[in-house]
């Protein structure tokens, strides 16, 4: 897997600047932990058996558009 990068997403107010990390999650195999620089967002994504990206895990509350945000910019780092 690739190293880790910096992401941005859409946040109420500001954007929110933090690091996405490849893991390996259990039963979804290859995910990605974006943490925020600030410590307030968390979420980890992944490909659930029909291949869509999911949130498995994080803070909440969360925007549902952060997973497509998140995908996108893993599709300019890694192919996905």
């Amino acid at each position: 897997m690739k190293e880790q990068f910096e992401a941005f997403l859409t946040g109420s107010d500001n954007p929110i600047e933090g690091i996405v990390t490849p893991i390996d999650y259990a039963q979804y195999g290859k995910a990605y932990d974006f943490q925020s620089i600030d410590g307030t967002l968390h979420l980890i994504i992944g490909k659930d058996k029909q291949g869509d990206w999911v949130r498995i895990d994080g803070t909440e509350p969360y925007f549902s558009s952060w997973v497509d945000e998140l995908v996108e910019q893993i599709g300019k780092h890694e192919h996905v």
